[in-house]
């Protein structure tokens, strides 16, 4: 049965700026459920509350299926609703929460004994990925950019934290604590379902959640679409490349691939380009741009210092905002990404 220091009857943990045991246990079955991101600290805080908020949407809606095209769910949420939710993390809403910890039948979110160790093992097996059709710096600028390249979280300064990355959007205006869809480990691999399948080799859980190469895997194969199909077509265009060089062949690297920097030389390539400043609501996103960097719930909008998209010598800085969208994040997804590609020793 679920061990639960906040299962006491009468009681309502509430938004504290201060340290509770029950707060902590609290925040860490969340985090096992997927409903929470961290830190684990016992700080009963602004994330807390939203975790609780998403949790009880998600009793009272949540049949399993996938908000996008991947399939339903194993086990649908909302069965686990057992009344009385008041939006709180009462009583009645540990009650819901221990018969999910309690039925196997809800895959929980993993976590590592050693998640210091399983990080290095983790980057070092993805630095020895054999076969890539990517550069090398790019998908690791990317893993920065996404997990920072963590498999697992690591404890620091009370964060107890050691289960694997999670990343959780919120994209329903009409209820913003609401989780649409969840990306897991060093490759931020996004699933619109929850939870995620298990019991079978294949599942999501044992294979790319557990497995940080068929995580990151999974997002060679993204880049490698996004860049074939998405920056001149025939899928789509991305408008940046089309302003800055046309509609011309897809340009993989500036070196021929008899020479050995051939998708390797990617950080001299960024630090030896021309640099911009950015500012949000200033800059355009590209020269005859109708719209701005802004700052967004998700990136700054303002960066310096940043290499010159269109100078670096190949187009993978393209396919690289494609791989986030096409909106104003994806310009400073793009933005970040530089900084950090430049950044690698």
């Amino acid at each position: 049965m679920a061990n639960q220091s906040y299962a006491v009857p009468g009681l309502v943990l509430q938004p504290s700026d201060t340290f509770s045991q029950q707060a902590q246990d609290l925040q860490k079955d969340l985090r096992s459920l997927g409903y929470f991101a961290g830190p684990i600290d016992g700080v009963f805080g602004h994330g807390t509350a939203t975790a609780v908020a998403a949790l009880t949407y998600d009793l009272q809606h949540n049949n399993g299926a996938s908000t996008s095209n991947d399939g339903s769910a194993p086990v649908a949420v909302n069965s686990y609703n057992q009344g009385n939710l008041t939006g709180q993390a009462d009583q009645a809403f540990a009650a819901c929460i221990a018969a999910m910890l309690d039925d196997p039948d809800f895959p929980k979110i993993p976590n590592s004994a050693d998640p210091v160790g399983d990080n290095q093992r983790a980057l070092a097996a993805v630095k020895g990925m054999a076969g890539l059709q990517v550069p090398l710096p790019f998908l690791l600028a990317i893993l920065q950019q996404e997990s920072g390249l963590r498999h697992y979280q690591t404890p620091a300064r009370g964060n107890i934290d050691t289960f694997v990355t999670i990343g959780l959007d919120r994209n329903d205006k009409n209820n913003p604590a609401r989780i649409t869809s969840r990306g897991y480990g060093v490759g931020q691999y996004t699933l619109f379902h929850h939870p995620p399948t298990a019991g079978t080799d294949d599942a999501e859980v044992p294979s790319f959640i557990l497995d940080p190469v068929k995580n990151v895997s999974k997002t060679v194969s993204e880049m490698l679409d996004k860049f074939n199909n998405w920056v001149a077509g025939p899928t789509d265009k991305a408008d940046d490349r089309i302003a800055e060089k046309g509609s011309g062949p897809l340009v993989t690297c500036k070196y021929a691939q008899s020479d050995a920097r051939y998708l390797t030389d990617c950080v001299n390539c960024a630090k030896n380009a021309p640099k911009v400043t950015i500012t949000s609501g200033v800059t355009p996103y590209y020269d005859g741009a109708q719209g701005t960097y802004a700052q967004t719930q998700y990136h700054a909008g303002s960066y310096s210092n940043v290499p010159q998209r269109d100078k670096i010598g190949c187009d993978w800085p393209y396919a690289i905002r494609r791989f986030n969208g096409s909106g104003v994040n994806s310009f400073d997804y793009q933005a970040e990404f530089l900084l950090k590609l430049q950044a690698q020793s």
